[in-house]
């Protein structure tokens, strides 16, 4: 796994979202950013703490930010996530793992004893310049609008 670090600058990607469209890192030049990597849309964890950011949204537009989650889920899994929950922001599908591989947090994880490979829940907040700012690796799924504006 690669170990990005604060200070960094965010590796560059170009992934498709729940819509089909491509995204991509250039997008979002002068802005902050906020991407959430998360292990599967529709369930307990993540889905808390997807709405978590929901509900906070306007807290993140009015400093600025943007919010980007992404899985390996297909765009199909992302549409109907963001129906479901009523989701503001972009969903990336990176289901060949490029992205995730990119910012480190694709590798191996233990639960219940067994051992797998998965995704890390992470979250990294970039600056307009595309650099790290903050990296937070042990989420709390009910509180992490809370986590992310706090710094």
């Amino acid at each position: 796994m690669k170990h990005l670090k604060i200070g960094d600058s965010a590796p560059t990607f170009k992934v498709k979202n729940q819509s089909d469209r491509m995204v991509e890192l250039n997008q979002f030049k002068g802005k902050k950013l906020v991407i959430y990597f998360y292990p599967k849309d529709n369930t307990p964890g993540c889905t808390t703490q997807a709405c978590n950011l929901r509900d906070n949204y306007s807290e993140f537009t009015d400093k600025g930010y943007e919010i980007l989650g992404v899985s390996a889920d297909s765009v199909t899994k992302h549409e109907k996530f963001i129906a479901k929950q009523n989701l503001p922001f972009d969903l990336l599908a990176d289901e060949d793992r490029t992205m995730l591989n990119a910012y480190g947090v694709w590798g191996l994880k233990k639960f219940m004893g067994k051992e797998y490979n998965g995704i890390h829940r992470t979250t990294f907040v970039i600056d307009e310049n595309h650099i790290i700012i903050n990296i937070i690796e042990k989420v709390k799924t009910k509180e992490h609008a809370k986590q992310i504006l706090d710094v």
